[in-house]
């Protein structure tokens, strides 16, 4: 996979700092986030394709989010080497239904295995999916394989090409993908 190289040290500093503008948000707002990256293996986290697929998923949170009313209080959009991020403040849905959109995003979208959607209640508090995600390789339940590193690296990322070719062949990729 094409694209700047980062490390451990770069990822943990990062995911840092997206705890801390997740707090800042909370404090501000006393409102449920909608927080938004991609699951990518190695140290290539963001290239053209990568920044479609985000693009993609971004596209369906908003159409998601405006069919049940839902009002954005806020956003903070960031596209670093460390990957693309999406953070919304949101009003006027339930957590739970948030996790439920976001669940059916990641379910229901051909590039939905890559989306990361994290609903975080007012509280600060992370809402689960309430179901195992699937592994991009063999299907079966992603944490197992994680576990018991089932798969290389280089077998994940593999996968993930695969799933980016589609998006680099796609123009324009729309919510309906």
């Amino acid at each position: 996979m094409t694209g700047n190289e980062i490390n451990l040290a770069q990822m943990l500093a990062r995911r840092e700092k997206r705890a801390c503008e997740q707090k800042n948000f909370l404090e501000r707002y006393n409102s449920p986030l909608v927080s938004f990256t991609l699951n990518i293996p190695g140290p290539v986290k963001t290239n053209e394709a990568i920044r479609r697929v985000f693009e993609t998923g971004k596209i369906l949170i908003f159409e998601s989010l405006e069919a049940v009313g839902v009002v954005i209080n806020d956003s903070s959009e960031l596209h670093e080497d460390t990957g693309d991020e999406l953070l919304l403040s949101v009003s006027g849905s339930s957590p739970e239904t948030l996790k439920e959109i976001a669940v059916k995003i990641e379910n229901e979208n051909k590039f939905g295995r890559l989306f990361d959607i994290d609903v975080i209640d007012a509280d600060g508090k992370k809402l689960s999916r309430g179901e195992f995600r699937k592994c991009l390789i063999c299907g079966k339940q992603a944490q197992e394989c994680a576990r018991s590193r089932a798969h290389s690296v280089e077998e994940m990322q593999q996968a993930v090409e695969r799933l980016l070719v589609t998006a680099s062949r796609t123009e324009n990729i729309s919510a309906s993908a």
